[in-house]
C-alpha cells in the first residue's frame, strides 16, 4: 500500500493533540473554520484557518499553499529537466503546461456536471499569476 488514511481520534468534549475541540471539527450545517493536514514524516498536525489560509499556531502560510507547492514542484522540475528553461514560468503557466493535470481536471469538472453536483467555482485568475523569487 502506498498510502493510508489516518484519521485523528476526536470525541465530543475532548481536545485533540492539535488543540482543537470536537466542536471546531464538526458543526452541523456549517463549514469548518479550520483545515487539518498531516503527512508522513511530520511531527504534528498543521491546523490552518480556512478564512486566511494561515497556520493557527504561527500565522505563517500553510505548507499546502500554492506558493509552497509550486516551490517544491519547481525544485523537482529543475532536477529532472535535461535542458535549462529559457525563462521562469508563472504558476498558471506551469499548471497549463501539465497535460496529465489538465486532463484530470477536465474529467473532474465533467463528472461534477454529469452527476448533477454543479460546476466547480473558479478563483480569480490573478491568484495564479505569480513567479517564485529565486
Amino acid at each position: 500500500m502506498l498510502w493510508r488514511l489516518k484519521s485523528p481520534e476526536v470525541q465530543p468534549g475532548v481536545v485533540s493533540s492539535a488543540g482543537l475541540s470536537c466542536a471546531e471539527y464538526q458543526q452541523p450545517g456549517k463549514a469548518s473554520c479550520v483545515s487539518v493536514n498531516w503527512t508522513m514524516g511530520d511531527t504534528q498536525l498543521e491546523v490552518v484557518n480556512t478564512a486566511t489560509g494561515r497556520r493557527r499556531d504561527s500565522g505563517t502560510a500553510s505548507r499546502l499553499c500554492k506558493h509552497a507547492l509550486f516551490t517544491r514542484w519547481n525544485r523537482l522540475y529543475r532536477k529532472v529537466r535535461v535542458t535549462k528553461p529559457d525563462r521562469q514560468l508563472m504558476y498558471c503557466e506551469a499548471k497549463m503546461a501539465a497535460r496529465p493535470y489538465q486532463t484530470a481536471k477536465q474529467q473532474w469538472f465533467r463528472s461534477l456536471q454529469e452527476t448533477g453536483l454543479g460546476t466547480w467555482v473558479k478563483k480569480p485568475p490573478e491568484q495564479d499569476q505569480f513567479l517564485l523569487s529565486v
